[in-house]
């Protein structure tokens, strides 16, 4: 007799008995066989499933009642039931993207997550919870359209208030038995995969998870014997004797544990230094060195032969683990102003986060095409100072974690010594190193990941397949990540760039993104034969679930990824050696990178077919061609890479002229994703430069018009970058089309983003909105006030200590971490106050546009001075002379500011000075330096203006070089002498000069250490005295 279906079997069971009966047969049909997935799925068995999934008793998971008996007695039948039921989800699910739309549409995700407290459900129910969760993140990721059931809204429904409890119960267990520790390491794991998101990274470093996980690494260094000698007596001083872990279980995974912290940590100085100011690491690793230690006869004898070594100027930087690492030289790395880097020309990672990249400077964030980088984050000082500049001062130790992470790089192998990598490079970028770490990393650490970008050894095929399968993901991680690690970490450093390129990086980057285009053939992407053929049947209670489409192969996802992370690395090396850029070219990469910027890519062609036009294919097309569909990050990294290119003069004239760059570069600039746009608009920046042979095909295309749209975007980064491509094309073109771009800009609004300062309505906006920012199903909204985390700071680091020592009077805590409290809290204003963010990003806006008002009155064409001339009076008619120079003197006059501290007792505003910025200083100067290079009449003017100049005075005793380079500019040209009918008008303008003290000031100037700087100062003073 035939056997009933089986949703009838399940709605037909009389008892729990008979329900596991039926499931577990079910489970042993569908296991290994993904035509009866598909044919139970069709036929509606998902829906009494996920109904009997929930566990109804655990809907509250406030850890108030917990069950602490699950692992002493065996499962009940009702339990038992949701085991095989999370079993059976876990076994659909890992049948890939097909299976997805049906197992949203019976609400997969809440049946799931209500299993997963290890508080209110036994170990076997955790384990299957989790692991139905991460074969559903596995098959979101193979997914090649856009769905319901996406990693985001995995990660939504995950890191919410109630299931981050959940995470962090898990992450805290210390049972050695292997189901803990499988629990453990897929929760891991499922973090670095889903968590894509910065308010995810920040929910999970607020709810306790990253200090759980600092915890985990710290119990792998207390099992490897590595803790710093005499940490326990300081961690008694400081008390912190409670978080001393112990020491992890054989069956831990290092590698997966570094690997969450990594992705938690990412792009945030502050999370960064959550991480090694969390209790149980300070409590290995303190930031003081012990010093009531009795020193052993071997101790005193080693070091008195490190003093008789002439090494004993470098003792103050080291640690104990650093006597493990090879001794390396100290190099002497070439540092520039902060001010000089913050927003440097064509499009060069700037200021100085890192993180951003750019300071250690971060790439500029604003580009979108660059790695982003903390050093983005306002200054901790409202002046000048700049968080990203701010590194771990002189007197603090680094903290041993450093080392540690550098030990672990060359002891380990594989994924450990990678995910090593990855956590030491965001700390290295997040400025939390010492300057001198960077030769360590230089000779001991990228040497190491360019020899992980080897070619892998083929193992001779055996018996094990499954291990043999494991291997292969293992060395596509590897292969995957490793170069956009690699990226990370020499973005900015000419050093680092170097090691790599001496380590030979170049030619195992060609290769790899070679090797990523070669197609994927269609049998990688078939879809097994079904039982219920193209019509889908009927279910039980009418139309069956109709499964969605087949994904991407997994071979093909792995060739995206490591494209995307190979052009990270290009860019990162490029951007400021042309024998790099060469080497890159040499390799015949181009035509890849150029491909990488399109959507629907093609087979590679090294020369660009002008006569033929794109061919607009869908991606169901492009994806059996093998080639795939290049998501967006994909798209974002090409541009980086073409924008590091075209740095270079002759490749910008050769190769990528002949590869056709510019139209792929066009055609993102108008594509709907933001942040392609910003990416885009960074790189068109080095093609409208004058020397571009581009630059006259992309202005008739109508890039002005598009431009100038972006430029009125609301977008803070798009503006930027929009105005910087403008204030590029209007130098060196005629005056006609430069009285085009600010008519089609708007005289209006080009005032306005000079003159609009967003800090104070950003600082309104936030404290209206609240928490309204978070998602509507983020129950963990109420509780991420501003003020509320710092309340957690108050009283630990990250939020170790507020979950067992609130109570704690700061009073009885040690200073050394009363200093990382207020440290923390500091990092943290830094990075989450909105009027500091809205201030950077006003300053980056406005000093492009003064630099488009530079360009347009000078740099002009061929006419000279006679155009320069005719486009300053240009100025003055459009936006009036008074109106100009009040603009200009507004920029230089210190400015009021309200801060609002983020106590709830301490709301009232409190008025801050803010010095102008060096960025601003010097584009004002320079926009004076050429009205003051036309004619007399201009220079009179320039010199009528009174106040401006008086403003200009205290400027020559900037720190920064540029500012006081400009400043003898403006003198010499303001006292230039055209003619002899001019002389008593010269000489009456360096009589004013004198009068207002900038005699005084050059005079100072000519014993300035710059030697620059003084040569200027040395003419611009011989100039004014035969003045008069």
């Amino acid at each position: 007799m035939a056997r009933p279906p089986w949703v009838a079997q399940i709605r037909n069971s009389r008892n729990n008995a008979e329900q596991i009966e039926v499931l577990r047969a079910l489970k042993n049909e569908i296991v290994g066989h993904p035509p009866q997935k598909e044919l139970v799925v069709t036929l509606g068995v998902l829906e009494p499933i996920i109904r009997l999934t929930f566990n109804k008793n655990g809907i509250r998971q406030d850890g108030k009642s917990h069950d602490h008996s699950f692992a002493s007695r065996p499962l009940s039948e009702e339990e038992m039931v949701r085991l095989q039921c999370l079993q059976v989800i876990a076994s659909i699910a890992l049948g890939g993207p097909p299976f997805l739309p049906p197992l949203q549409a019976a609400s997969v995700l809440p049946a799931i997550l209500s299993n997963l407290c290890p508080s209110n459900n036994p170990s076997q129910l955790v384990l299957a919870s989790l692991r139905a969760l991460s074969n559903l993140a596995d098959s979101s990721a193979l997914a090649s359209t856009t769905h319901v059931l996406s990693t985001s809204a995995i990660a939504d429904a995950l890191f919410t208030r109630q299931h981050l409890n959940s995470l962090y119960r898990i992450l805290s267990q210390s049972s050695p038995s292997a189901s803990v520790q499988t629990q453990i390491s897929i929760a891991a794991s499922l973090i670095s995969r889903i968590c894509l998101d910065e308010r995810h990274q920040q929910s999970l470093a607020n709810s306790g998870v990253l200090d759980a996980l600092a915890t985990k690494l710290a119990s792998f260094v207390v099992a490897e014997g590595l803790v710093i000698p005499g940490a326990e007596i300081q961690a008694q001083r400081d008390g912190l004797q409670e978080y001393f872990p112990s020491a992890a279980p054989s069956g831990g995974k290092l590698a997966i544990i570094l690997e969450a912290i990594a992705v938690i940590i990412t792009d945030s100085k502050f999370r960064a230094s959550q991480l090694l100011y969390s209790a149980s690491i300070l409590a290995i690793f303190p930031m003081s060195q012990p010093t009531d230690l009795v020193a052993t006869q071997n101790a005193r004898a080693a070091w008195n032969a490190f003093n008789a070594a002439g090494l004993s100027v470098r003792q103050s930087q080291l640690n104990a683990v650093d006597y493990l690492l090879p001794f390396v030289p100290l190099h002497q790395v070439k540092s520039t102003s902060a001010f000089a880097s913050a927003f440097p020309p064509l499009g060069t990672s700037g200021s100085r986060e890192n993180l951003a990249p750019l300071g250690r400077a971060a790439a500029n964030k604003y580009n979108g095409a660059s790695l982003p980088s903390w050093n983005d984050s306002p200054g901790l000082d409202s002046g000048t100072a700049s968080l990203d500049n701010i590194t771990i001062d002189p007197e603090e130790p680094e903290s041993p974690l450093i080392a540690y992470l550098i030990l672990l790089l060359r002891s380990r192998t594989s994924m450990t010594r990678l995910m090593a990598a990855s956590v030491l490079t965001v700390l290295y970028r997040a400025g939390l190193t010492h300057k001198t770490r960077e030769t360590a990393i230089g000779l001991l650490v990228v040497p190491l990941l360019v020899q992980l970008l080897d070619d892998p050894v083929v193992p001779l095929k055996g018996k094990d397949s499954l291990r043999e399968e494991e291997d292969l993901l293992l060395q596509r991680a590897i292969t995957e990540r490793t170069p956009a690690i690699l990226a990370m970490l020499i973005t900015d450093s000419e050093y680092l760039q170097k090691a790599a390129f001496d380590a030979g990086v170049v030619s195992k980057l060609a290769k790899m993104l070679k090797v990523s285009y070669d197609p994927v053939p269609e049998t990688a992407n078939l879809h097994p034969w079904s039982p219920a053929g193209e019509e889908y049947g009927q279910g039980v209670d009418g139309p069956s679930p109709r499964l969605g489409r087949n994904g991407q192969s997994p071979l093909l996802v792995h060739k995206i990824k490591v494209r995307e992370s190979t052009l990270k690395a290009i860019g990162a090396l490029v951007p400021f050696k042309d024998e790099y850029r060469k080497a890159i070219v040499d390799q015949g990469v181009v035509p890849y990178i150029v491909e990488s910027m399109s959507s629907s890519p093609g087979k590679p062609s090294p020369k660009a077919d002008k006569s033929e036009k794109l061919v607009s294919h869908s991606p169901d097309e492009e994806s059996k061609k093998g080639y795939g569909i290049n998501p967006v990050n994909v798209l974002i990294a090409a541009c980086g890479a073409v924008r590091a290119l075209s740095r270079s003069v002759s490749v910008l004239r050769t190769t990528l002229i002949d590869s056709g760059v510019a139209e792929p570069v066009f055609r993102l600039l108008q594509h709907p994703d933001i942040e392609i746009q910003i990416a885009a608009t960074a790189t068109v920046c080095n093609l409208l430069m004058e020397v571009s042979p581009m630059r006259q095909h992309i202005s008739e295309a109508g890039v002005l018009k598009i431009l100038c749209e972006h430029a009125h975007s609301m977008n803070a980064k798009l503006r930027l970058n929009a105005l910087w491509a403008l204030k590029h094309f209007v130098q060196g073109v005629d005056n006609e089309m430069k009285r085009l771009c600010l008519e089609e800009l708007g005289q209006g609004w080009l005032v306005q983003l000079i003159c609009d300062d967003t800090e104070d309505e950003a600082l309104l906006s936030s404290r209206v909105k609240g928490d309204r920012s978070h998602t509507p199903n983020d129950e963990m909204d109420e509780d991420v006030e501003m003020d509320q985390f710092e309340d957690q700071v108050d009283t630990a680091f990250g939020t170790s200590f507020g979950r067992s020592n609130n109570s704690r009077p700061s009073s009885s805590r040690s200073k050394s971490v009363q200093q990382a409290e207020l440290r923390l809290a500091a990092l943290r204003d830094a990075e989450t106050n909105p009027a500091r963010k809205a201030r950077k990003d006003d300053i980056a806006v406005q000093e492009q546009g003064l630099d488009f008002i530079r360009n347009l009155i000078g740099g002009a064409g061929n006419g000279g001075t006679s155009d320069t001339t005719e486009m300053i009076d240009f100025l003055f008619n459009a936006l009036g002379q008074d109106r100009v120079f009040e603009i200009l003197a507004s920029k230089l006059r210190p400015r009021h500011v309200n801060s609002y501290t983020n106590r709830r007792n301490s709301s009232t505003p409190e008025a801050r000075i803010v010095p102008p910025q060096s960025e601003i200083i010097i584009a004002v100067g320079y926009i004076l330096v050429h009205m003051a290079a036309s004619i007399p009449r201009h220079r009179q003017i320039v010199i009528s203006q009174t106040e401006l100049l008086k403003l200009l005075v205290p400027q020559f005793n900037h720190p920064s070089i540029e500012v006081r380079l400009a400043l003898c500019w403006l003198v010499t040209n303001l006292t230039w002498l055209d003619d002899h009918g001019d002389g008593e008008a010269c000489a009456s303008r360096a009589d004013s000069l004198k009068k207002l003290g900038f005699l005084q000031k050059l005079e100072m100037l000519e014993q300035d250490p710059e030697l620059n700087v003084r040569e200027r100062a040395k003419s611009a003073l011989w100039q004014m005295k035969q003045s008069y």
